[in-house]
This record gives structure tokens, sequence and C-alpha cells, in this order.
């Protein structure tokens, strides 16, 4: 995947390839100073310091919503703004108030126990997630985002992403209509429609971001690499559904393109 070179925004090219592949990678999204203060932020939520590998005990530790103003900052700079409007379609979208809760990662032995691939779902009023759904016209999600806080190589538990899986996925949940399909249904074969889906990684330096399509399949996986792994994977909210009257965005564009219909 080719960084960013165009401070103003992406390429065409980069728009093309987040149709086909279902992501792109934006280099310096936000400052490296920005990850370093919200690292700070994450080990004093977590209770525990860089300087003491001891005391790294769990392959992840979970923590809850971050909206202090690093985060907000780092989710709003021009460039990512710029991108959304690109994307999701021109003032489609809010702000992010936050980066959600941050599963952070660290070099461990011990599985993981939520490295499978999966879809995120985007809607749902029941307490068992996996009644959670996500329909064809990607109600209440406009783009699955990748914010890297830290330098993540190919050993640092990099998320996994299948290329292309969203197109596969589109097709899946069209016959489900507005209703869509809940995790549980999506994820009954464990996802073998995607198999054959090349396989990339979600890797580079703190301040990278990766913009993804909402219906890209992708997964966690074991740390194999020195020093944990700060990442968060919020959603870009859009502000309505969507509206035919307005032209479709690339997200829009990709789903038509796999299903064949205009909706």
């Amino acid at each position: 995947m080719m960084p960013n070179p165009d401070p103003t925004g992406l390429t065409p090219r980069q728009v093309q390839s987040f149709i086909d592949d279902g992501f792109v990678r934006i280099d310096g999204a936000f400052p490296a100073d920005l990850a370093r203060q919200c690292r700070e932020k994450l080990w004093s939520a977590m209770g525990l310091s860089p300087d003491r590998p001891e005391s790294w005990t769990q392959p992840v530790i979970r923590i809850a919503s971050m909206s202090t103003p690093a985060f907000v900052q780092a989710a709003n700079t021009s460039l990512l703004h710029r991108a959304y409007d690109q994307l999701a379609g021109s003032d489609r979208w809010l702000a992010p108030q936050g980066l959600g809760s941050f599963p952070i990662r660290f070099p461990s032995a011990n599985a993981p126990g939520d490295d499978g691939w999966h879809v995120d779902m985007s809607f749902g009023d029941s307490s068992d997630f996996m009644e959670w759904r996500v329909n064809v016209k990607s109600s209440h999600r406009a783009l699955l985002m990748l914010f890297l806080f830290s330098d993540v190589g190919p050993d640092d538990a990099p998320t996994r992403i299948r290329k292309g899986s969203h197109m596969t996925i589109a097709r899946e949940l069209l016959p489900h209509g507005a209703a869509g399909a809940t995790l549980r249904q999506l994820s009954a074969d464990g996802y073998a429609s995607t198999e054959a889906c090349p396989e990339a990684l979600a890797t580079g330096p703190a301040g990278t971001v990766y913009l993804c399509h909402p219906f890209l399949v992708h997964a966690a996986q074991p740390h194999r690499g020195t020093g944990p792994r700060f990442m968060a994977q919020p959603p870009l909210l859009p502000k309505g559904e969507f509206d035919p009257a307005l032209p479709p965005s690339p997200v829009q564009i990709a789903i038509r393109r796999a299903c064949g219909l205009e909706f």
C-alpha cells in the first residue's frame, strides 16, 4: 500500500485502491509526539510501566473509551478530515469525539483468545453481541479505522486484513436487506468465503492510520515482538442514512460494484 504523498488529501490512486482492496494506509496522519502523549496516558490507565516488562503478564489488556483532548486531536487532523470526506462523502460523517476502547497487546506465549477473523458490527440492541448486525447500506458506520499509536512491525501483532473481502461481504449482505445479518450469521462458516483473499498486515510507524471499508474482514494475532502494541480501532460514524440523491461515496461505489445494484 502506497503511503500518502499529498498533505491535502488522498490521491486518485489511493481512492481507487480503497475501492478495490478495501483499505488505504495514511502515513503521518497524526504527529508521532501526539502518539507518545497518548501512550503515556494509556500506560497510566493500565497501571503499568514501559520500564518494567516483568509486569506485562497478560497477552492483551483492554482500556475503556479514551476521549481526552490528545486522543480527540489525533482523530481530527486536517489530513484525516480531508480523507474522511474523500472516502465517506463530504460532510456525511461525524467528527470523532474519542477513539473508543484500546486493545493493548503484549509479547506473550499465551494465546490472546480474540484473534478470529470478523467484520465489525454496526447496530443492535441485544446484550448478546453475536446478535448485533450490519447491513448492505452500512447503516451506522461510515468507516472502520485503525490508529497506530506505537511503531508496529510484522512481529508486533499487526492487524491482519483480507484484501478485497469487503466485496464478498457486501454480496453476502445483499439478501438480508435493511435488517442486515447478525455476527452469528456472518461468522457461521468462519468467513470461509474470504479465505482466498490476499492477506495484508497493518504495519507502520506511530501516527499511521488505516482507513478501511466497514465490511473489511480482519483479525488480531499473537504478539511475537518485544514491546507492546498500542492501536485503536474506532468507527467513523455517519451523519445519517444513505441518501440516493447524493453522489455515491467510494464506500458506496465499492458496495454497488460488488453487488451490481443501485440503491
